[in-house]
């Protein structure tokens, strides 16, 4: 293997000029080539641009998923160019458990006809979450940390290769200083020396030190500017992070938009009580002057068709033969062929058909007739 001992030997001597010339900065022993208020400035932004950017990339990170540990997972899969496992969500996770507990329970009970409904919009809103997350992965989080891991390292080569040229420069400017004094001192010792060899060498000195300081500074100001076209390009790198930004926004406006609209769907489903029984389960938010209702779920409230004289009403009916007219409480989809869908508020006619199960009646509407659940009506007198 051959070595290029002189350019070796070039690169050591840099090294220790500028280890050197660093030291003496440091003690106050030589004097330092400060940059222009301008390339300063464009530093100080692009360092707390970097900071501040690296605090949302982990917070959004967070956000998007709370549990540590499958963060770490996913961070190495990346890292191995490997997909992740799909896994189900704590939304899809408690939908699915809600659906199975719906149909354990039996789905054409009012309980377990709710959780299933209940557990089929948990699924839903896990559905959108994950839409979400992937897309504010893709639009939010992928740019900035392509800034983080791209533009910015670049940022940083070119930054520390502006400081060893100015370590460079200084060493020069050092060093012919020292040159000049020499030779000044060697003048001035005796007349006779004018024609020696002393005065010759250091006079070349001088001048090989006047050429290199050219050399360096030349060096630096073309890196100073190299750096400061890629510092000004921090505007540009804000502009993209708005434009990120508000893609993020509006992902968080469609998956919040897509959640309530899946619980509003959900409160038809479930029916909502009379108003004797809903009055006081509203509440409102404010927010900018504007108020926003929010249905309490009518499952925490007692059903009011197994109470008092509704109660007795069914055993009267189910004792004997004849038909009622009765009011809808909640929406009902039938689960069968033999079942009567029910609309909330309507009034169909039920009666008892014996050996049918207590908790149905038989109901009708019109031409169409089917088994309708007990706890979804209230007999009229």
């Amino acid at each position: 293997m051959d070595f290029n001992v002189k350019r070796l030997a070039a690169d050591a001597g840099t090294l220790f000029s500028r280890a050197v010339q660093f030291t003496e900065e440091k003690f106050g022993q030589a004097e330092k080539t400060e940059l222009d208020a301008h390339l300063e400035n464009l530093l100080t932004r692009a360092e707390c641009t970097k900071q501040w950017t690296e605090k949302i990339l982990k917070q959004t990170e967070v956000l998007l998923q709370p549990n540590p540990n499958v963060r770490i997972e996913e961070f190495f899969y990346e890292k191995l160019d490997k997909k992740a496992p799909t896994r189900m969500n704590n939304h899809e996770l408690l939908g699915q458990s809600m659906i199975d507990s719906g149909n354990d329970s039996g789905p054409g009970t009012a309980y377990g006809n709710a959780l299933i409904k209940c557990g089929e919009t948990e699924k839903q809103i896990g559905g959108a979450e994950r839409e979400f997350i992937q897309s504010s992965a893709i639009n939010f989080l992928t740019p900035f940390r392509n800034f983080l891991e791209g533009d910015f390292k670049t940022i940083l080569k070119e930054r520390k290769l502006l400081q060893n040229k100015r370590l460079d420069l200084d060493a020069a400017k050092t060093k012919l200083k020292k040159a000049k004094m020499a030779d000044t001192s060697v003048l001035s010792l005796n007349i006779f020396l004018l024609f020696s060899n002393a005065v010759q060498m250091w006079a070349e000195e001088v001048t090989k030190a006047e050429q290199d300081l050219k050399m360096t500074q030349s060096e630096f100001d073309r890196q100073a500017e190299i750096t400061r076209l890629l510092l000004e390009g921090i505007s540009s790198t804000h502009a993209h992070h708005l434009r990120c930004l508000n893609d993020f926004v509006e992902a968080q406006m469609t998956y919040y938009a897509q959640c309530y609209q899946y619980m509003v769907d959900l409160q038809k489903q479930l029916g909502n009580f009379p108003s004797a029984f809903s009055s006081n389960n509203n509440q409102s938010t404010a927010s900018g002057g504007a108020s926003v209702s929010v249905p309490i779920l009518p499952l925490s409230a007692p059903l009011p068709s197994t109470t008092g004289n509704a109660s007795s009403g069914f055993t009267e009916l189910q004792n004997f033969s004849g038909s009622r007219k009765a009011r809808v409480l909640y929406d009902y989809d039938a689960a069968g062929s033999n079942e009567l869908s029910l609309l909330a508020d309507e009034v169909i006619m039920v009666s008892s058909v014996p050996g049918m199960d207590s908790d149905w009646l038989m109901g009708e509407r019109g031409t169409q007739k089917g088994k309708v659940p007990i706890t979804y009506l209230e007999l009229l007198n």
